[in-house]
């Protein structure tokens, strides 16, 4: 499940662990460098106001949406509501992962 050795790619599925937005779950929109991550979670955190998040802020997950991956591929962006989408297929997939009353 988790993958925290391969770098992140575009479409992949993180978990905020540090700040203002720990616990929350966020899509990889871009990789700056080896160090820093744009997200976005289609809901408080929308793709023109992706969030900057230190690499080492973050939990990976192997899980990799192609429909967002494919999305900023072609056109350079992705809608918030694919982003949504994205993360609720994840987390139907992964229930263990929410907490109890979310």
């Amino acid at each position: 499940m988790k993958d925290s050795e391969s770098p992140p790619e575009v479409g992949q599925v993180v978990r905020i662990v540090r700040g203002r937005e720990a616990g929350n779950f966020a899509v990889v929109i871009g990789v700056l460098n080896d160090r820093f991550l744009l997200l976005a979670d289609g809901e408080k955190r929308k793709f023109d106001r992706a969030k900057k998040k230190n690499i080492n802020h973050v939990e990976i997950y192997s899980h990799l949406s192609n429909e967002v991956r494919r999305s900023i591929e072609e056109t350079g962006r992705v809608t918030n509501a694919k982003l949504r989408y994205a993360l609720l297929y994840f987390l139907k997939e992964q229930p263990e992962l929410l907490k109890e009353g979310e």
